[in-house]
Formats: C-alpha cells, sequence, structure tokens
C-alpha cells in the first residue's frame, strides 16, 4: 500500500508539473485578437483577410516573434453580423485576455464593436472598415490603418482628368450600411466641386443575389460613369449583371475589394471596370516598398491561396505589422501601454507608410492612418494600370 500511495504521489506529482510548464508555455506568447466575417454574407473577404492576418504572423515568429515571444493570433468569427462582432470582441476580451484587437471589416460591424473598447480599455486597430463616423465619434481606443471614404474619394479626385472620356454624369450602386451610404456621399460631394452630375443612386441589402431592379434604374438615368460600393461577392454579381443588361456607363469599384471570379471567368469582350485599391498584386513593385510586398505575395502563394485575395489579404497582414510594432514600442503586451505606444508606432507595410494623426473631438481622438490609393482596370480577365 505504501509502494502504491509513494506512486500515486509521484504521478500527482509529475502531472502538477507539466501542467505548470504548459501554462508557463502559454504565457510565452503575446496574443493578438481579431474579429472577422469567417461565415455569412461577405464572408469571402473576412476569410482573405483573416489568411493575411496569419501569414503576418508566420512571418514574424519565423524572425524570433516580438519582445522574445512568439505571437499568437486568436480568431473570433462575427459572421457577417454588427451583434455577433460584438459577442466576438467580448470572448476575446474576458476568456482570452487579449491586450489588442484587430477588426471588424464592415464599418457596421466596427461601430458596434467600439463601445466594448471604451467599457474594457482595448486598442482596435481596424483593418478595413471606412466610415468616418469610426474616427470622428470620439473613441481614443481606435487605430484605422484603412482609408476613409472621404481620403478615396479625394484620391480620386487627383486622377479625375485622366479618365478619357471625362465624367459629366454619375451614379451610384452601393451596398445599404455605413460603408457603402457613406461612400456614395463623399464621392458625390467631391465630384460634385468639379461640375459633374449626380444621377441615379441605388442601394442594396448585404445579400442581395439580384440586382437587375437597381441597374435598370441606372441604365436609364443618362449616366457615363457607375461607382459600385460593395464586397467582393456582391462586386462580381453586380458587373456581370450589368454587362448583361448592356450599361453604357463606364464602370468604377471603389473600397479596395476586387471581382476575382471576373480573372477566371471573364465576361463578354465589351466588359471592363476600374477598381480603386490599396495594394495591385499584379504590381507588387508599384508598392512603395517593394520587398515588403514581395514578401507577403510570396508567402500567399506558398500557401496555394486564391490570387485574386491578395487585394483583401494585405488589410489583415498590414494589421498584424502594426501590432507587432506597437508592442515592440512599448515593450510589454498590455492594452494601456499598447494604446500610447500606437501614437508612436511608424512603419513600412504592404499599403505603404504606416503612421496615425489624431482624429476627432479634442481629449478623445483617435488614430488614422493616410494610406496609398492605386487603380486599375479589368478587361477581359487582363489587369492593367492604366492612370499615372
Amino acid at each position: 500500500m505504501k509502494t502504491i500511495r509513494l506512486l500515486a504521489t509521484a504521478i500527482t506529482t509529475t502531472l502538477g508539473a507539466a501542467l505548470a510548464a504548459t501554462s508557463a508555455q502559454a504565457q510565452e506568447t503575446i496574443k493578438i485578437g481579431m474579429t472577422q466575417p469567417l461565415t455569412g454574407a461577405v464572408a469571402a473577404s473576412g476569410n482573405y483577410v483573416a489568411n493575411g492576418a496569419k501569414i503576418a504572423v508566420d512571418v514574424i515568429n519565423a524572425k524570433g516573434g516580438v519582445l522574445g515571444k512568439k505571437l499568437e493570433l486568436i480568431l473570433e468569427d462575427n459572421k457577417s453580423n454588427p451583434k455577433e462582432a460584438v459577442n466576438a470582441v467580448e470572448k476575446l476580451i474576458l476568456r482570452d485576455k487579449v491586450p489588442l484587437l484587430i477588426g471588424a471589416w464592415s464599418s457596421t460591424y466596427t461601430l458596434a464593436i467600439m463601445p466594448k473598447l471604451i467599457e474594457y480599455k482595448v486598442p482596435l486597430i481596424v483593418e478595413t472598415s471606412s466610415s468616418g463616423k469610426i474616427t470622428t465619434s470620439g473613441n481614443p481606443w481606435v487605430f484605422r490603418i484603412s482609408p476613409t471614404s472621404e481620403m478615396e474619394a479625394k484620391a480620386f479626385l487627383a486622377k479625375y482628368d485622366s479618365f478619357k472620356p471625362g465624367i459629366k454624369k454619375v451614379d451610384f450602386l452601393s451596398v445599404n450600411n455605413d460603408w457603402g451610404r457613406g461612400s456614395a456621399d463623399e464621392f458625390s460631394k467631391y465630384l460634385k466641386t468639379k461640375g459633374v452630375q449626380v444621377g441615379s443612386i441605388q442601394y442594396m441589402a448585404p445579400d442581395a443575389t439580384d440586382l437587375s431592379a437597381q441597374l435598370t434604374a441606372i441604365k436609364q438615368s443618362g449616366g457615363d460613369t457607375l461607382f459600385v460600393t460593395t464586397g467582393v461577392e456582391q462586386m462580381t454579381l453586380a458587373l456581370k449583371q450589368a454587362a448583361e443588361l448592356k450599361l453604357p456607363q463606364r464602370i468604377i469599384t471603389t473600397g479596395g475589394s476586387f471581382p476575382d471570379q471576373l480573372i477566371a471567368q471573364p465576361g463578354p469582350k465589351e466588359m471592363s471596370s476600374y477598381h480603386l485599391l490599396f495594394f495591385s498584386p499584379w504590381f507588387p513593385d508599384k508598392a512603395k516598398y517593394p520587398d515588403i510586398a514581395k514578401v507577403y505575395v510570396d508567402e500567399w502563394t506558398k500557401r496555394k491561396l486564391d490570387f485574386p485575395g491578395l487585394t483583401e489579404g494585405f488589410r489583415g497582414y498590414d494589421a498584424v505589422l502594426t501590432a507587432a510594432e506597437a508592442i515592440k514600442t512599448a515593450g510589454k503586451a498590455e492594452s494601456e501601454a499598447l494604446r500610447e505606444a500606437l501614437w508612436k508606432t511608424k512603419l513600412p507595410a504592404v499599403n505603404g507608410d504606416i503612421a496615425f494623426i489624431k482624429e476627432g473631438p479634442a481629449g478623445q481622438e483617435s488614430g488614422q492612418n493616410e494610406p496609398n490609393i492605386y487603380v486599375v482596370l479589368l478587361n477581359q480577365g487582363k489587369v492593367t494600370m492604366p492612370l499615372p
């Protein structure tokens, strides 16, 4: 019996030591929380962004991590739903104890989670959302690396004179959420300063699968250019249906998404479209930092992920690079220290330089980056950069 008791004690001691070692190993990682739409209406885009973030974590960890520790990405699905985005963020903060967040793709999802940042005092790096409200509402825990719709409209205006024939009257087809409505408002406002007329403004539900009614109204408006703002899933649908209806308008998409299906399955000969992007993977040499862009493209390709998804995936990649630099600057992975460090963070990334300027009410400012914007032309499955 004594032998049995001694053996039991030894086993208990060994198990306790093993559990302690496992716990110590777990503490050796630095957690980054991320929420994206991995299922639901905009799942394709969310998964692209998540894959970009995973690649960045792998690249950083292969070089030794940050502060001598590996990064650990903890990913939660917001199911393309603002309420689920809130649930995801609370899980990441309360269950997983993450000191910093990345998310949440859609402006509507991001706006939904923002009160939780103040409640729990955890900083958020916004990788995609473009609504102006995100950085002007007075939330000091928000740091956005993506452009606002206003920034995108201003950048487009600088290229306005390059379009031949010129743009005289525009129509809009936008997803009916904070992003889509905000984009239509900002582009309308800035184009009017050039004397451009605004014709039909049509909205579509995020999960709409037939846009023929909206496109028919746009066809009848007499405009020469149609701006389309929605995720990659609906963008492909919009362009295909526009071709079927023989819309006469030149089509320009906003928001940085790209209709990847039209690479593999080009539309009719006369079908072509312009796209405002924040990274053009067909021309990584045109990026401000080609070496960084090349690493990203090479790692994505190595994993055999969909090539056109690179136009979305870089958002997650750059967000993780930003998080890693903030952790390095702070010297520790604590939320308040990371918030302070983000104001000092400056780094080269796939899109270009990342640094934050202040936006919003005095004393409650959010951080806003000023990203680069590119224009590409898609024609018969081929992509070119036609504008200077």
